[in-house]
């Protein structure tokens, strides 16, 4: 038993510590407050029109701001306080999207350049629609690997083989891949589906869809974002031993993708593998010295800055890529692009895929927004926030960028170095623009193996998430299996299907739980009006001649049998098998009586001749005679009991030799307290069990049953002459008390003493 449990019930069990409050009995009867809530509702929806109709400038104001939020904290920034820190935090920031930009661009298999447009338009439109203040906007290594999927997918290698001016051995022509033209549709594959994302997510934005993120829970995101990174460092390894590896997505493609590797293992370029190895444990160990000393230093050390500048400098000055065949970046020109449209014609076949890349960029943008929103105590719009980083990546995608969302890491920095507004991010996006324009062509020099270690070095968060399985284990199991088996689906199926799978078992855990909900026997705390579980405290006692049980769960199709078999359980009898038994008896009492086998006395029905009655053996036998008359009694038909016009001691020895179950309670308590919702097939099971036990003499009663419960069963025509709201209590103590007074003239509860004495004028019924 919990000791605070334990604490609190001993407390409410001293004599000096007890208090009473006198009050009287409260039952509910819904139809009196039904038609005042409808007037309510009624003038409050009046009130909201009327009031939407009007129109102000400072209404029109206010909605500008709320699409333009940059409009609320810009005219009030406060420069000499701020700008400081968003200048230290913009040049640190920039630097660093700028070099994960070059970097994540491997993951989306376009050339590097368009890494840089994916890490400086999506920041200009988050700063005029954006509602945090301290989010990075960019490129990030997920849902890069998610686009990137899609582009191998639809622009394998193999589709752009052409014949060479060379020939074979046997005299066939050697095939040679057209790199331009794969490039080419690579990169409108890519702006295409970051347009289409964008326009999904506008979509959410402007019918308030915001809500569906939520149905990616922490531990699915968890195992989804760790096997995703899984997924990025087997990708990168193609790159980082530079060897040949063939183009796989979807089912056991990571599995192939290793195996390629190592079958081509003798072909690794060692300069690149060092290169890579020593960036992986460089950027590591840096990054943990930030950590570590992240109160003193002024500014978190810019490793993969100076990494990449070290490289470059070194792969220039010995020529890595000619002399040793190291794959250089090569293709980063001064300036922009000029952007082509993107190919409508491949929305139909990336339409999928951008969804869900679109939900997931999402999800990370608002989770991370949000732990920085209530650390500074400011808010976040989640629809606003849909709107946000829709426009920006359909900005983007014009612009032949690549999907932009954020990246814990990178917004750590910019809010830990001082960043207060999104001027930070302005600031960061300038730093990008002069890498455009004019340092990019310096950076050709750079080895590809360098920045797939930069991505891997980056991923060490998402990989000690694994440490939250213990933990989950010992909270939570369920939630624990959902981060595994999303983990394992995305592993082995593929990020889309993985985490739609992730997603559907999640959601299979949640219906699971509330198809078998958890039903508990209520007893009494002495001289309290507390009621607790019977199975978890000591100092409980049960209410004799009185059940009280409750359901943990909201009452549907899917749970009502459960509940059904609970409720026979908890009672320890069937009222149905109680009902047909108690028939039976009574039809053959009824025919002895009649051949003057049995005769009355004032002992009761006394057997004329011994009859050979045992009544002791269970029996198990079904009389297909009375199912068919119980059938018919239930919708409406005459009752054996109104045949046999005998009264019954069904406590007592019966003269015939028919076994009915004991029924050792007179009332039967529900608490509906915790339950939320009933739908119409539930309601109509649920008035039928109460009709069953109403049939065998056991008064219900339904004890702390919500209003909105209450009208919705109003709607479903639950109440009758049979079922009626004189069944329905404020709370379980309500019920207890108001059974007491029917059944007995001494109430036993001390707290009851107040009421013991009262009539049924004067038990009140509540008009809530």
């Amino acid at each position: 038993v919990p000791g605070h449990y334990v604490e609190l019930l001993s407390s409410m069990m001293d004599v000096q510590n007890q208090y009473c409050v006198s009050r009287p009995i409260y039952s509910i009867r819904a139809f009196e407050h039904v038609h005042e809530r409808q007037i309510r509702e009624t003038k409050s929806l009046k009130e909201r029109f009327s009031g939407s109709c009007r129109c102000s400038t400072k209404r029109v104001w206010n909605i500008v701001k709320m699409y333009f939020p940059v409009l609320g904290w810009l005219p009030i920034y406060q420069i000499k306080q701020w700008l400081p820190g968003d200048i230290v935090a913009g040049i640190t920031t920039g630097m660093v999207c700028a070099l994960q930009g070059l970097a994540y661009s491997l993951l989306v298999n376009v050339a590097p350049v368009y890494g840089l447009y994916a890490a400086f338009f999506p920041i200009l439109t988050y700063f005029i629609l954006g509602t945090s203040r301290h989010l990075s906007v960019g490129p990030f290594p997920v849902t890069c690997l998610m686009v990137g999927a899609v582009v191998l997918t639809l622009a394998p290698d193999s589709n752009f083989m052409q014949p060479g001016n060379t020939t074979g051995v046997n005299g066939t022509t050697v095939m040679v891949l057209n790199a331009a033209a794969r490039d080419t549709q690579r990169l409108a594959i890519a702006m295409s589906m970051t347009v289409l994302i964008g326009v999904f997510q506008v979509a959410m934005g402007v019918v308030q869809l915001g809500f569906l993120v939520r149905y990616l829970s922490d531990p699915l995101v968890g195992g989804f974002t760790t096997a995703a990174a899984l997924q990025v460092v087997v990708s990168q390894l193609k790159i980082i031993f530079n060897v040949p590896v063939g183009n796989y997505n979807g089912i056991l493609s990571l599995f192939y993708t290793i195996g390629d590797v190592f079958k081509n293992i003798k072909q690794t370029n060692l300069v690149d593998l060092v290169a890579a190895v020593l960036t992986i444990i460089v950027v590591m160990v840096v990054k943990e010295i930030n950590a570590k000393f992240q109160k003193t230093l002024p500014v978190p050390i810019p490793i993969e800055v100076f990494v990449t500048i070290i490289d470059a400098g070194v792969s220039y000055a010995l020529n890595l890529s000619g002399h040793y065949g190291a794959g250089v970046v090569n293709t980063i020109p001064r300036g922009f692009i000029p952007p082509q449209p993107p190919d409508v014609s491949l929305f139909s076949s990336i339409a999928g895929s951008s969804f869900s890349t679109g939900v997931v960029s999402y999800a990370i943008a608002i989770s991370v927004a949000k732990v920085y929103a209530a650390k500074h105590e400011l808010t976040v719009d989640g629809n606003q926030e849909l709107l946000a980083f829709g426009i920006s990546n359909i900005f983007c995608g014009a612009f032949s960028g690549f999907v932009a969302t954020t990246a814990l890491s990178r917004t750590a920095i910019q809010e830990s170095t001082g960043g207060k507004t999104q001027v930070a991010g302005l600031i960061s996006a300038l730093m990008v623009f002069i890498v455009i324009m004019a340092l990019g062509p310096l950076l050709q020099p750079l080895q590809k193996s360098v920045l797939g270690g930069i991505v891997v070095a980056n991923l060490k968060g998402m990989f000690m998430q694994v440490l939250d399985i213990p933990i989950l284990w010992r909270k939570n199991k369920t939630d624990c299996f959902i981060w595994v088996f999303t983990c394992i689906s995305c592993i082995v199926l593929g990020l889309d299907i993985g985490l739609l799978t992730g997603l559907v078992f999640e959601l299979a855990t949640v219906v699971i739980r509330t198809q078998f909900p958890s039903c508990a026997s209520l007893g009494n705390a002495p001289s309290t009006d507390i009621y607790k579980n019977m199975k978890d405290y000591k100092a409980i006692t049960e209410i004799p001649g009185i059940k009280v049980f409750k359901c943990t769960a909201p009452i549907y199709f899917a749970n009502i049998e459960y509940l059904k078999d609970q409720i026979k359980h908890k009672v320890g009898f069937d009222a149905v098998r109680v009902f047909k038994k108690r028939n039976k008896a009574l039809k053959k009492i009824h025919r002895l009586i009649k051949k003057g086998k049995l005769k009355f006395t004032e002992n009761g029905l006394v057997p004329v001749e011994p009859l050979g009655v045992d009544n002791e053996a269970f029996e198990r036998e079904q009389d297909p005679e009375l199912v068919k008359e119980f059938e018919q009694d239930m919708k409406g038909g005459t009752s054996p009991n109104t045949e046999v016009e005998v009264q019954v001691d069904w406590t007592s020895v019966l003269p015939v030799n028919v076994n009915v179950p004991k029924v050792n309670i007179h009332s039967l308590v529900m608490d509906f307290s915790a339950v939320s919702f009933l739908d119409v097939m539930a309601a109509k099971s649920l008035k039928l069990i109460l009709k069953e036990f109403l049939r065998i003499g056991v008064s219900v009663y339904i004890a702390g049953c919500d209003d909105e419960i209450i009208m919705k069963l109003e709607a479903m025509g639950f109440f009758d002459e049979v079922v009626n709201r004189g069944m329905l209590f404020l709370s379980v103590h309500d019920a207890i008390l108001y059974i007491k007074m029917e059944t007995s003239d001494n109430l036993d509860d001390p707290m009851a003493d107040k009421v013991g004495g009262t009539d049924n004028d004067n038990i009140r019924h509540s008009q809530l």
